[in-house]
């Protein structure tokens, strides 16, 4: 491609509406533009890398056992209401009515209208294991769409669904797809990280997560050096417990405290340890208020408590100062679990129900009550585990110390077990002739996301080196000076020899300044550059790599066997 006739329209400055790197240089180096919060179009080079991302996808998905097919966006609400998600998705799904005032919606993902198409088609277990998949753009209504491609509302996504006829062989396809995708980020030169996650609106009961560690990334992860252990703070279980030296369950007291409303400001107020301060969060969930207890050195986790009630994350929020005093009787900062109003769902952590002499709000302005007992003196329902996982805390595989690191989805394997299958009434004929439903798995790559981890791993302050092997070119070849005729002939032989061969090749013919050209080659990142300027009347290019500062003078002649090195490496 000449790239007098190409439309890249690079930019000098970072947009104001980019925040992280990746979102900063699809913007800059000309690979996609905005339309509105959450959406965006691809422009020629940022379409190109998606391409290349989807044809990896496509020959590992084929290469075991995939079959590609591509299904409509639109989806009927009945399909989504047979297996219960279609309020339990929330306000992230776009619903819309047709003219004949029928409900659908724009697909988030398609578990129910495929397993909907293959009920009645696949109906022996003759016919299974069946692993299909599609690579489509997908719609969800972010409350905040944010860095690009990372939270938009409109993406491109693979998503696989596999149908077996046991657990067993369910679990067999869900290792698969697992080799796969491992394939998969490993041939994209992603680094990343398999880490267990939350289920979530997806049902089932294993999930993993392919994380592609970076900076930016909007996943935390806990992993442990010494074993496999890795998984998301929303999942991740808390190996934590409480050294409490009082055997002897104290008379309750009231205590003035004035101003002291943070758990920093009471432990050094009382001087005592924070594990003995009981820290009360008010949550309002489906509607209801909810009151959670845990150490006050420590955070809850709120994925484990909406999973807990059997809620979705569109259903959760903190509870209003104005609500607190209506059912506390207390200001933000003295609530606690004894005096408050019915109808107040009261949950605590396990490790807090072990520690006697709690100190609590009083439910009263300034005043908090020290020697509280639970059982004694209040009642909650006990949750095992409550907790967000942080730094310091141990494995709770082989109790060493865990790291911390943030990554990005790019991946996520689901087992779904029957959810769909019986939702939708899905069943086929085992081999005694006995109806049984489908055991399903459900497979996604977040395609338009992948492209912003590479960036986020590739990238300088002149811009993104891409990798080869998604590179939306593979060569550049820069002429110098348009004006030369010998440097703009021995640049046309380069191009269509490298062409020749099979090689992506960009040509800058463009009649702009020298700097100009290597800026944008900087920006757009094409892995091998070719230069072509004042040695070329002797038969000399210089010759470089994006990834490195070395510069080389070569013979012409030598070019084209210098470029298939790189593919060999």
């Amino acid at each position: 491609m000449k790239m007098s006739h190409m439309y890249m329209p690079t930019l000098r400055e970072v947009p104001a509406e980019a925040e992280i790197p990746s979102h900063q240089l699809l913007l800059r180096a000309g690979l996609t533009r905005r339309l509105v919060s959450g959406i965006y179009s691809y422009l020629p080079l940022g379409y190109r890398v998606l391409r290349k991302v989807e044809e990896v996808i496509r020959e590992e998905m084929d290469n075991h056992g995939g079959q590609e097919l591509l299904l409509s966006a639109v989806q009927p609400k009945e399909i989504w209401e047979a297996t219960g998600r279609w309020e339990d998705f929330g306000p992230e799904m776009f619903k819309f009515n047709d003219r004949h005032n029928r409900e659908f919606c724009l697909g988030p993902t398609h578990e129910e209208y495929l397993t909907a198409m293959v009920k009645g088609e696949i109906n022996s277990y003759k016919q299974l294991p069946l692993t299909l998949y599609q690579i489509q753009t997908k719609y969800r209504d972010e409350r905040r769409p944010r860095f690009g491609f990372m939270r938009a509302r409109e993406f491109t996504m693979k998503d696989a669904y596999t149908f077996d006829v046991d657990k067993e062989a369910m679990a067999v396809a869900y290792e698969n797809q697992w080799k796969a995708y491992d394939k998969i980020f490993t041939r994209l030169g992603l680094d990343f990280k398999v880490v267990a996650g939350d289920s979530g609106a997806m049902g089932g009961d294993n999930s993993h997560e392919f994380m592609a560690m970076s900076e930016y990334g909007e996943s935390l992860v806990a992993y442990c050096d010494k074993c496999d252990f890795a998984a998301t703070d929303e999942k991740a279980e808390v190996a934590y417990s409480i050294e409490d030296k009082d055997t002897e369950e104290l008379a309750m007291e009231e205590v003035h405290t004035p101003e002291v409303s943070t758990i920093d400001m009471l432990s050094e107020f009382l001087n005592m340890p924070k594990h003995k301060l009981g820290k009360a969060l008010m949550y309002v969930i489906k509607g209801e208020p909810v009151l959670c207890f845990v150490p006050g050195d420590r955070e809850v986790n709120e994925i484990k408590l909406i999973n807990h009630l059997g809620a979705g994350e569109h259903e959760i929020e903190m509870a209003s100062e104005e609500v607190i005093r209506d059912l506390m009787g207390a200001e933000p900062g003295f609530t606690g679990p004894i005096g408050i109003k019915e109808g107040v769902k009261v949950l605590i952590d396990s490790r807090l129900t072990k520690v006697k002499n709690l100190v609590v709000g009083a439910n009263k302005k300034d005043y908090h009550l020290k020697n509280v007992n639970f059982k004694r003196d209040f009642d909650a329902e006990i949750v095992e585990d409550l907790l967000l996982i942080q730094e310091g805390d141990k494995c709770p595989k082989c109790g060493e110390v865990l790291k911390m690191a943030r990554g990005i989805e790019v991946g996520n394997i689901f087992q779904l077990g029957t959810k769909y299958s019986e939702g939708l009434d899905a069943t086929f004929l085992d081999q005694d002739g006995k109806k049984q439903y489908f055991w399903m798995g459900s497979y996604g790559i977040g395609v338009s996301r992948t492209v912003a981890a590479i960036i986020e791993q590739n990238y300088d302050e002149r811009g993104i080196i891409w990798p080869l092997q998604v590179a939306p070119y593979h060569a550049i070849v820069t002429i110098v000076n348009v004006k030369k005729e010998d440097q703009v002939e021995i640049a046309e032989k380069i191009y269509k020899d490298l062409k020749a061969v099979g090689v992506e090749v960009l040509l800058d013919d463009r009649n702009e300044r020298a700097g100009v050209k290597f800026n944008d080659r900087d920006l757009i990142g094409i892995p091998i550059r070719i230069t072509v300027g004042r040695d070329a009347e002797n038969g000399i290019v210089e010759y470089s790599l994006r990834k490195d500062e070395d510069k080389t003078e070569v013979k012409i002649d030598d070019i084209k066997d210098l470029v298939l090195k790189e593919f060999n490496k």
